[in-house]
């Protein structure tokens, strides 16, 4: 009988040519748990969904009360369930006023394609404008806003009228202009290896979009529900976009995206035509319930509250001279090191240590630590004495 790992290498589609191959029987906390008893402290965060751990007890709790009750019954926007109902008005409760009206979806990339979408619409205009070695996901709409020419090349012809800046570079707004539908920015990006944007940068974007009436839309997709020391990171800037994307933190460990406007943006998907975005799944009843559960846990644990005590722990014992910088806000991190051949060195020893770390799309010469908002001091103490370990033995000699 062949073993899940050779199943999974026979009949699942691979994403690259070197998966890491950890089979997976249970999680719990900030624990992944392997079939012969292997234990791995998670410090990915299944890439920033697990914000509140996995399996958290109020999720699961909520999570099957609603399976009791419901689960699909119909395509997003057209019966009332209260799922949906309830949690898109509790995040409007923590958002600017500007914001109204929530579109629930599947995914990330389907934010993406929902916002590009809108944008366009409302605007009358064409052009998009992203920035350099962004990452806004992997469907043709999301991937035209990649800003990097090796991950496009390959699925061309992508979408038209897309321009890129540089991230953080105030002398490229002026390439925004009035023909400028929407300017799409991660708050921080993620994918470049946790490059934070200056205040006054973020203010200046703002405005040159103030003034060309052009949309500013943030991807919070990585950044959401706590991650950076608040709930949103657009509030480390003192601006408010147009349109917010969320996806990842915000279903507790289910699938759940969401894009999020004022009620007239977001009211030109009703006509002309009729119908103009459609998901089937988007905005799942169980997703949503889970939702609205991690979004509870967040705010009654004072899990953001938490988040920069634990960040300056983890800079303060992750101090080694094979770490050239450590990027990042709050619990969304990056330790650059000088090579790919030692991150992947010591990626590799912390797994077998029993500490699951990764990199970077668009830099693979740092690495990627974003644990759970749950974690303990203790924990953050174990992780780092194997991550201090893992660069003593791998980095100092190459």
């Amino acid at each position: 009988m062949l073993s899940n790992r050779e199943l999974f290498l026979m009949n699942t589609a691979q994403t690259s040519s070197s998966p890491r191959l950890v089979e997976v029987v249970k999680a719990e906390g900030v624990y992944l748990y392997g079939p012969n008893g292997e234990e791995y402290m998670d410090l990915v965060s299944g890439f920033n969904v697990s914000n509140i751990g996995h399996r958290h007890p109020k999720v699961l709790e909520a999570i099957k009360t609603q399976l009791d009750q419901y689960l699909h019954v119909t395509v997003y926007g057209e019966f009332v369930q209260a799922p949906q109902v309830l949690f898109a008005t509790e995040l409007l409760a923590e958002l600017p006023s500007n914001f109204q009206s929530v579109y629930l979806t599947n995914s990330g990339a389907e934010a993406v394609e929902g916002s590009m979408k809108i944008a366009k619409k409302y605007t009358g205009r064409r052009q998009i404008i992203a920035a350099k070695k962004a990452y806004h996901g992997s469907t043709q709409g999301a991937l035209s806003l990649i800003g990097n020419d090796e991950y496009r090349q390959a699925y061309a012809p992508l979408l038209p009228e897309i321009d890129f800046i540089t991230f953080n570079d105030p002398g490229d707004l002026a390439n925004i202009t009035d023909k400028t539908a929407a300017v799409i920015l991660e708050a921080i990006q993620g994918e470049a290896g946790v490059r934070v944007p200056d205040i006054a940068y973020m203010q200046a974007v703002r405005k040159r979009c103030d003034e060309t009436g052009t949309l500013l839309i943030f991807d919070e997709i990585q950044t959401g529900f706590g991650r950076t020391g608040k709930l949103f990171a657009f509030e480390h800037f003192g601006i408010v976009p147009d349109i917010l994307m969320l996806a990842k933190g915000i279903g507790g460990g289910m699938p759940l995206g969401a894009f999020v406007a004022a009620k007239e943006v977001m009211d030109v998907i009703k006509d002309n035509p009729m119908l103009g975005h459609i998901t089937t799944f988007g905005g799942h009843p169980v997703s949503c319930a889970a939702a609205r559960a991690s979004l509870a846990v967040i705010k009654s644990e004072k899990l953001v509250e938490q988040v920069a005590y634990k960040a300056n722990l983890f800079r303060k014992k992750l101090s080694h001279p094979a770490i050239r910088e450590i990027r990042g806000l709050g619990l969304m991190m990056c330790l650059q090191l000088d090579s790919f051949e030692q991150v992947y060195s010591v990626s590799k020893y912390c797994a077998e240590q029993g500490v699951m770390i990764d990199w970077y799309l668009h830099c693979e010469t740092a690495l990627r630590v974003a644990p759970p908002l749950t974690i303990t001091e203790a924990e953050i103490e174990k992780a780092c004495n194997i991550i201090v370990k893992g660069l003593e033995k791998y980095a100092k000699s190459m």
